[in-house]
């Protein structure tokens, strides 16, 4: 599983690095690549960024549309994937439109045969037990996600600095679970639960892993390799 603080598919050429990344995983010439652009309503451009983007990188692209009418059921549109890849918007209406579809359980089933489950600020928050997110009217608060990934999400750190304190004062007061800060341009990969590398498309860019111990903050840096 890849969460990416910000960037990928819809972005611009340097993050396509880490799209790259990503397909590499597979270790195919042509793999399967399935955009769901839930979070963001379907948007039309996000869409037809990715097919551009798959078609550069040799990807058989196609998407999973829950706002208009698909020709295959999800179960089916979803299978054989290669990577599943969720893109970014509103994390809370994506979370509720999934349980009521069956997108998270069949995406489960897709995780246990090996498919690659990737995305970017929604499509990163999602697979934690908890993210920090704009989905709620007020501003950024704590949202309760699927919980396949140990801990809390905070994309965007460096790119909404808003973000920073905000995330740091929620788990300090135990509101939010010790978790992962994303810069935009980051990948965190984790394999079976486990962080296993972080990569970077941007030279500035990083990540931390904050937890609260003795009611003071720790925060350890996560120094990503370049691509």
């Amino acid at each position: 599983m890849i969460a990416i603080g910000g960037g990928g598919f819809s972005r611009g050429p340097r993050n396509r690095l880490l799209v790259e990344y990503i397909l590499s995983l597979t270790h195919k010439s042509k793999p399967r690549v399935c955009f769901l652009p839930t979070a963001s309503g379907d948007a039309p451009l996000n869409i037809n960024r990715f097919y551009r983007v798959c078609e550069t990188l040799g990807a058989k692209a196609s998407h999973l549309s829950l706002f208009q009418s698909f020709p295959r059921p999800a179960g089916k549109a979803l299978a054989g994937q290669d990577v599943i890849y969720v893109g970014g918007g509103n994390t809370r209406n994506m979370l509720v439109l999934w349980k009521e579809w069956g997108i998270d359980t069949i995406l489960r089933h897709a995780l246990a045969r090996g498919t690659i489950l990737a995305g970017s600020s929604a499509g990163a928050i999602c697979w934690f037990d908890q993210g920090l997110t704009d989905s709620n009217p007020g501003g950024y608060t704590p949202l309760d996600a699927l919980g396949w990934l140990k801990g809390s999400c905070c994309p965007h750190f460096d790119g909404e600095s808003s973000r920073q304190p905000i995330f740091r004062s929620l788990i300090k007061r135990g509101k939010l679970k010790a978790g992962y800060a994303i810069d935009d341009g980051v990948a965190l990969h984790f394999v079976n639960g486990t962080l296993t590398n972080v990569v970077s498309s941007r030279r500035a860019a990083g990540a931390r892993f904050i937890r609260r111990q003795r009611g003071q903050l720790n925060e350890r840096l996560l120094v990503p390799s370049r691509l």
